[in-house]
C-alpha cells in the first residue's frame, strides 16, 4: 500500500551514525550451499593481529545492519553507490573493532554495565540513542528518555503485548541489541581516545618553547630564484644516486597489490532505426488518444508514464505542458513533442479542480488473525474515538505499525502523489478531525487527517510518452561489434590503437585495488576488478556489460604486495636528486651577492619582494607560500644582516631583516598550556591510525565479493 511506503520514508530514524554494510543477499547462497566453503581453514574473511575474522560472524552481524538498516529508511532495495559505501564501512568497522579489543584487553580496559545503562537509560544518554526518531516525543519533536524506557519495558516483557507478532518483537530486540553494541563500542574507543590524550602532558619547557616562537615579529626583504629556472637536461642523476635515494625512502613506497588498465566503451544507445520507430509509434496512436473515452486504459497500455487520474498541482505537471494544462480545456491536447530523447504528447482529463496540495496525517494500522475479527476491532476504535477517546492513545495501544504508534499514529505531512487513488480521493477531500477506515493489503486503516494545506488549482493530464532505448537488433550489433573488437585487439598497444582509429573511448585506470567495488564510474564494474586480478599483465578481456555500456578491458601493468620498485618511482627520485643539485648551483651563483645585485638581475630568473609579520610558526606567507625553514631562520636573524643561501621547497632565497619586534607580553604558562593541550585534540584519532597501519592485516574479502 502506498500510504505505507510513506509512512515509513515519513519515519526514518536516521541514516546510520557509524557506517556499517549490508553483504549478506551477495553471498547468502553461498553460506547454504555448502559447508565445506565454511571449513576452517577457508572461512576467513580476515586476519587481524593473529586472530582470524570468520566469514560467518561477519555475515551475521551484516545480517543484523541489514535489518536496522531496513526499519530505519523503510526500503527494501539499496542502490549501488549506498552498497559500496556500506561495504567499505563495515570493514573499516571490523578493523577498528578489532584493534580496540585488543589494546583495551590488554590494560584491562571496560565498559562497564552502570557506564552503558547510563548511556541508554541514565543521565547522559549517547547520540546514537537520542537521535533516533523513534524515542522522539511527538508533541514536542524532541528526545524523550521516557520512549526509551517504554520500548525497553516492551521488549524485555515476560507478557508481551498481544498485538505485537512474535516475528516483530524479535527485529525490535535485534534493532535495540544493535544499538545497545554500538554504544559500548563508541564508549570504549572514547575511553581509549582520553586515555592517549592524557598519555601527552604538555611541561613547562614546551610552553616556554612555544612562546618564544611566537615573540619575534620580523620584516625581511628576499630574493628567490626557483628550481624551475635551471633546465633539467643539465642536472640528471646517476644510477649509484637513485639506487641510494630510493633505499633511504624506500618505507614512502609501500604498496598494496594493485593493477593498471586501459578500458574502452561501447555505448549501448539507441539507432537511427530506434528513433524512427519510436517517431511512428506516437504518430499513429495519436489521433485515437485525441479521440478515445478510455483514456486510462489506453494510456496504461502504451505509455512508459502510468496514468492514475491524480489531481496534479502545477509544480507536479510536466513542465513542457504546464502552460497548456493550466490554459486549456477539458480533452485538449498538445503534441507529439520530442524532449531528451523521448516522444510525449498530453490530454487534459479534467480541470478546474481546486484541493488541498498535502494533509496532516495520523493513522491506526489494524491486523487481526482473520478479516472479521480485523473488522470487528477497527469498529470499535473508531467509534471510541468518535465518541472522545484520544486517538494518540489508541494508535499507541493497537496499531501494527510501531515507527507511528510511537508517535500516537502521526504519519506527518502526505501529497496526493504518495497515496494511492482511491485513499487519495478520500484523505484529500476530508475535513480535518474526520475519522474514516480504509481497507488494504495489510489490514485496515483507521484515518484521521489533522490539518490541510490551503487549496490550489488542479487538472488530471494524461500523457502518452516513449523514451527511445536501443532495441534489441540495435543492442545486438553493439555486442557484436564489441566482440569483434576485443578479438582483434588483443594487445593493449593494438587496443589502444584500435580505439583511437575509430573515435571510440580509451581511458587508463592505475592502482586498482583488489577489494575496489567498480571501476572509476562505471555500474556493476567489480566483475573487471576479479577479471583483472586472475590474469597477468597484456591481457585484454572479452566484453563486459556494464549497465548502459560494453566495456573491453586491457591489463597494463601488475602491483605486487611490497614495495614499489625502483624504476616505478625513478621520475620522484629524480625530481628530488634534481632539485637539490640545483640547490647547490644556484647557492654558489648567490654567494657574496646583495639585495641590490639581485634586482639589477631580474633576466636571469631572480624575483626581489617582501614579507612581513613573520615568525617561527608562520606556516604560509606571501607568494612564496610553505617554506617553513625559511620563516625559522628570519625569525631568529639579526636585523640589518644579509643571510646565506637557503635552500627552500621552491627555490634558494636569500634575506634582509629590517624590522624585528619582540613582543613585550609576559610569558603566560597556563595560557601556553592550555592552548599546545587544545592542540592535541586529534591525538586520539590519529593514535588509532598508528595502531591500524601497525597492525598485521591479512584482507581476504575479495574470496568472498
Amino acid at each position: 500500500m502506498a500510504t505505507l511506503d510513506k509512512i515509513r520514508k515519513q519515519s526514518v530514524l536516521l541514516l546510520v551514525v557509524v557506517g556499517l554494510a549490508l553483504l549478506a543477499f551477495i553471498v547468502g547462497d553461498l553460506v547454504n550451499s555448502s559447508a565445506a566453503f565454511f571449513s576452517e581453514s577457508s572461512a576467513n574473511v580476515a586476519e587481524i593481529n593473529g586472530k582470524n575474522v570468520k566469514i560467518r560472524s561477519y555475515m551475521e552481524a551484516i545480517d543484523q545492519m541489514t535489518e536496522v538498516y531496513k526499519m530505519e529508511i523503510g526500503e527494501a532495495a539499496i542502490d549501488d553507490k549506498i552498497t559500496d559505501q556500506i561495504h567499505q564501512s563495515v570493514w573499516d568497522m571490523t578493523v577498528r573493532d578489532n584493534i580496540l579489543m585488543r589494546e583495551t584487553k590488554a590494560i584491562n580496559m571496560t565498559v562497564s554495565e552502570a557506564e552503558l545503562y547510563d548511556l541508554i537509560m541514565g543521565k547522559n544518554i549517547d547520540m546514537m540513542i537520542s537521535s533516533r526518531r523513534m524515542f522522539f516525543n511527538p508533541e514536542t519533536n524532541s528526545f524523550d528518555p521516557a520512549l526509551v524506557a517504554q520500548f525497553r519495558k516492551m521488549i524485555d516483557s515476560d507478557h508481551p503485548n498481544p498485538n505485537i507478532s512474535l516475528e516483530q518483537l524479535n527485529q525490535w530486540k535485534s534493532y535495540w541489541k544493535f544499538w545497545e553494541d554500538q554504544v559500548r563500542m563508541g564508549r570504549l574507543e572514547a575511553k581509549y581516545g582520553k586515555l592517549l590524550y592524557n598519555l601527552l602532558v604538555v611541561n613547562s619547557l614546551d610552553a616556554k618553547n612555544s612562546y618564544n616562537n611566537q615573540k619575534t615579529t620580523v620584516d625581511f626583504v628576499y630574493a628567490t630564484k626557483p628550481y624551475l629556472t635551471l633546465p633539467d637536461s643539465v642536472y640528471t642523476a646517476s644510477n649509484r644516486e637513485l639506487k641510494a635515494l630510493y633505499n633511504k625512502k624506500k618505507e614512502q613506497f609501500k604498496q598494496e597489490a594493485s593493477r593498471d588498465l586501459k578500458y574502452v566503451i561501447f555505448y549501448i544507445e539507441p539507432s537511427d532505426e530506434d528513433f524512427a520507430n519510436a517517431e511512428q509509434w506516437i504518430n499513429e496512436l495519436k489521433p485515437q488518444f485525441e479521440t478515445t473515452t478510455e483514456i486510462g486504459s489506453l494510456t496504461n497500455a502504451n505509455s512508459d508514464v502510468t496514468y492514475k487520474g491524480e489531481n496534479l498541482s502545477k509544480d507536479a505537471v510536466d513542465a513542457d505542458f504546464r502552460d497548456f494544462a493550466f490554459s486549456g480545456k477539458k480533452d485538449d491536447c498538445m503534441g507529439p513533442l520530442f524532449v531528451n530523447n523521448t516522444y510525449k504528447m498530453a490530454r487534459i482529463v479534467e480541470t478546474g479542480i481546486m484541493l488541498p496540495d498535502s494533509v496532516k496525517l495520523r493513522h491506526i494500522l489494524v491486523q487481526q488473525d482473520t478479516e472479521e475479527k480485523t473488522q470487528l476491532l477497527a469498529d470499535s476504535i473508531e467509534k471510541a474515538i468518535k465518541e472522545g477517546a484520544d486517538f494518540a492513545v489508541m494508535a499507541q495501544t493497537y496499531s501494527k505499525m510501531s515507527q507511528t504508534a510511537t508517535k500516537g499514529g502521526e504519519i506527518g505531512w502526505v501529497k496526493e502523489a504518495d497515496l494511492e487513488n482511491e485513499m487519495a480521493e478520500k484523505v484529500m477531500k476530508a475535513s480535518v478531525n474526520e475519522v474514516f477506515q480504509m481497507k488494504g493489503s495489510y489490514g485496515i486503516q483507521i484515518l484521521q487527517v489533522m490539518e490541510r494545506a490551503a487549496e490550489t488549482p488542479k487538472v488530471k493530464l494524461a500523457i502518452l510518452e516513449r523514451k527511445v532505448v536501443p532495441s534489441s537488433a540495435t543492442q545486438a550489433k553493439i555486442f557484436q561489434r564489441a566482440k569483434q573488437f576485443a578479438y582483434e585487439n588483443n594487445t593493449p598497444e593494438k587496443l589502444e590503437k584500435s580505439a583511437l582509429e575509430q573515435g571510440l573511448s580509451c581511458r587508463p585506470i592505475s592502482s586498482l585495488d583488489i577489494n575496489q567495488t567498480r571501476v572509476a564510474n562505471l555500474k556493476n564494474s567489480r566483475q573487471i576488478v576479479r577479471w583483472a586480478f586472475k590474469n597477468e599483465v597484456n591481457t585484454v578481456s572479452d566484453i563486459f556489460e556494464c549497465d548502459d555500456k560494453i566495456i573491453v578491458a586491457a591489463i597494463t601493468g601488475a602491483n605486487e604486495k611490497g614495495y614499489r620498485d625502483l624504476e616505478s618511482v625513478k621520475d620522484f627520485l629524480l625530481n628530488e636528486i634534481r632539485r637539490d643539485k640545483k640547490a647547490e648551483a644556484i647557492k654558489q651563483e648567490m654567494s657574496g651577492k646583495q639585495i641590490a645585485d639581485f634586482v639589477a638581475d631580474v633576466a636571469a630568473g631572480y624575483t626581489v619582494d617582501t614579507l612581513r609579520g613573520i615568525t617561527f610558526n608562520t606556516p604560509y606567507a606571501g607568494s612564496v607560500g610553505r617554506e617553513p625553514e625559511l620563516f625559522a631562520l628570519a625569525s631568529m636573524a639579526n636585523q640589518g644582516q644579509l643571510s646565506q643561501p637557503v635552500k627552500g621547497v621552491m627555490g634558494v632565497y636569500v634575506f634582509n631583516v629590517f624590522n624585528k619586534v619582540v613582543s613585550d607580553q609576559s610569558f603566560d604558562k597556563e595560557a601556553e598550556v592550555s592552548d599546545l593541550t587544545r592542540a592535541h585534540y586529534m591525538l586520539p584519532y590519529l593514535g588509532m591510525d598508528v595502531l591500524k597501519k601497525a597492525a598485521n592485516i591479512e584482507d581476504l574479502r575479495y574470496k568472498y565479493f
